[in-house]
């Protein structure tokens, strides 16, 4: 099987900067290249970072929300973002270390659900309580 070349790493990195919080922008991006769904940027030092990634530490729900409808691959973070406990408790269950994990720029997990807000009060409480 042939593989599709490597997409131009300055659309990536302007897919996964937009995503901190400029959803038109990776509306638009993704509109024209659909496989940066789930393309990842390295900020450095390994680093990397998806839009979905973007999205979930800065409490972006609505682009996260919109990368998920599109393919994006969830994860713990996004998941505790937007309050989906269910989702946070099943891998922590599987895989209790995740309790410990970073996310991008090594933002920890507990941060992501607290950038949810309100809709993510259920997993503040349930981190804090592990």
């Amino acid at each position: 099987m042939e593989r599709p070349p490597a997409l131009d790493p300055e659309i990536v990195r302007d897919f996964v900067a937009n995503a901190h919080g400029n959803l038109e922008r990776v509306q638009k991006r993704l509109q024209q290249e659909p496989m940066l769904i789930n393309a990842a940027w390295d900020w450095g030092g390994g680093d990397w970072e998806t839009g979905l990634g973007a999205a979930a530490h800065m409490g972006r729900k609505d682009i996260a929300r919109y990368l998920l409808a599109n393919g994006a691959r969830m994860d713990i973070f996004a998941a505790a973002m937007l309050g989906y406990l269910e989702i946070v408790q099943a891998i922590i269950q599987a895989v209790p270390e995740a309790r410990q994990a970073r996310g991008p720029h090594g933002i920890p997990l507990l941060a992501h659900a607290q950038a949810g807000g309100e809709d993510a009060t259920a997993v503040v409480e349930f981190l804090q309580a592990l």
